[in-house]
């Protein structure tokens, strides 16, 4: 077996795979791209409305949606811990195969709330588990150190996965119409059969988190909340992130049709559309170095939350084809920021805090913050007030980032950041901030 690239920090090249790290990276692969392969994604709200669904019924349903997520991603990782990661990846691909066929079955309102209470209790399951298993699958092998190229080949897999099947959706609904649902139940009734072929993890490669009781989950939980309470920069920044989350979220997800509708652009384009805006979001998050550094990391996601903010008040000015490229360039600036601002928000965790609870703290505001959101879209879209809607969400975005800024000012210049990582990654509170001397 040929080593692997050269570990960045020591210089020295990992051992190869074994044939069972081959394995469970092969179907790792396999597992999230059928997953997540939801060819139903680019008409899903023209499909509810063809239906008969009102837009207050199809954003309802997304509100509910991410509060179900929230509620579910509290004790998914409890249940990990108690049945086992690849225990968890199967019933994942189990409820998400259900979840695929429910509108199939039943094209209404409550078929398509069924559909997306399941969709969130599925991706709720695999969420974790999937990057635990192969965490601690390739530890187990002695090969922990192609960790980190296995996940961003199997997200750079999937994505480029999108790009090809999205286009091809729009035909094969006018072959069939129900073929969106019907193939994403396929794709994750494959995922189920690479869960199935997933070999067991060896006693013990769980490492000590396994098998934890509800009392150190409640303890983690516990802890997580004290360090956001005592750590006004961290909370910050995780403020700072809900801008990025919601208005990518909501803008490719719950806006993404009717702002295609609303310019004129049909059904059979939006699977193309929404493939190209997928490869610019995978090259922006591929290259996060291409962003200057005479910025710090900080005013770098603020500045990408505006950049989104602005193009989602320039849509209101332009025809079809300006719309398209703008969103192109709404998935580049998200792709950009997510990265950083992940970075930043894992630097800002104090060695000795449970950092994975603290990330669902985190994931659990973005959500809920998308629950109102979705509310106040249904409003909007049902009342015809579209544009309107656009130009709200730029304004309160630019509130938002100014008063994150100046209180992020606040808390540099008064020393409350008593994490080390932060200072070592970002450096001074000045550079941090934005402000200060630069040479």
């Amino acid at each position: 077996m040929s080593p692997g690239p050269a570990d960045a920090r020591t210089g020295v090249a990992p051992p190869g795979l074994t044939h069972r790290a081959r394995r469970i990276i092969r179907l790792n692969y396999g597992f999230q791209l059928l997953f997540n392969l939801l060819w139903w994604m680019p008409v899903f709200y023209a499909y509810q409305k063809e239906a008969g669904l009102s837009d207050s019924q199809i954003f309802g349903i997304q509100s509910i949606y991410y509060v179900a997520f929230c509620l579910f991603e509290i004790p998914t990782g409890l249940i990990a811990d108690r049945i086992g990661t690849r225990n968890c990846l199967r019933a994942g691909a189990v409820v998400m195969t259900a979840a695929n066929l429910a509108p199939v079955l039943s094209a209404s309102y409550t078929g398509f709330l069924v559909h997306f209470l399941a969709i969130a209790l599925g991706r709720s399951l695999t969420s974790g588990a999937a990057s635990a298993y192969l965490y601690d699958g390739l530890r187990a092998e002695k090969c922990g150190e192609h960790y980190l190229k296995a996940e961003g080949t199997a997200r750079a897999l999937g994505l480029a996965a999108k790009v090809v099947c999205w286009p091809l959706v729009g035909p094969l609904m006018a072959v069939a119409h129900a073929a969106p649902y019907v193939l994403s139940a396929a794709s994750a009734a494959g995922s189920l059969a690479c869960a199935v072929a997933l070999p067991r993890l060896v006693p013990g490669a769980a490492g000590p988190g396994g098998g934890r009781t509800g009392g150190a989950f409640l303890r983690d939980a516990g802890a997580a909340l004290r360090c956001v309470a005592s750590s006004p920069w961290l909370a910050l920044l995780m403020v700072q992130g809900v801008a990025v989350f919601t208005l990518s979220r909501i803008c490719q997800v719950n806006l993404f049709q009717p702002i295609l509708l609303h310019h004129g652009i049909g059904d059979a384009s939006s699977g193309g559309v929404l493939a190209a805006m997928t490869v610019a979001e995978a090259v922006g998050s591929a290259r996060p170095q291409w962003l200057s550094r005479r910025l710090p990391p900080v005013a770098w996601v603020s500045l990408l939350s505006l950049a989104l903010a602005g193009t989602l008040a320039a849509m209101t000015l332009g025809g079809p084809w300006a719309v398209i490229a703008l969103l192109c360039l709404f998935a580049a600036a998200t792709g950009f920021a997510y990265p950083v601002q992940r970075k930043l928000v894992n630097d800002a965790v104090p060695v000795d805090a449970p950092r994975a609870t603290l990330l669902s703290i985190e994931s659990i505001v973005d959500r809920a913050v998308c629950a109102l959101a979705a509310v106040a879209v249904g409003a909007y879209v049902s009342a015809g007030h579209l544009d309107r809607l656009l130009w709200h969400s730029a304004l309160a975005t630019v509130v938002l980032m100014g008063a994150v800024q100046l209180a992020l000012r606040g808390v540099a210049a008064t020393g409350k950041r008593p994490v080390p990582e932060a200072d070592r990654v970002a450096g001074d509170a000045d550079r941090l901030t934005g402000g200060g001397r630069r040479r």
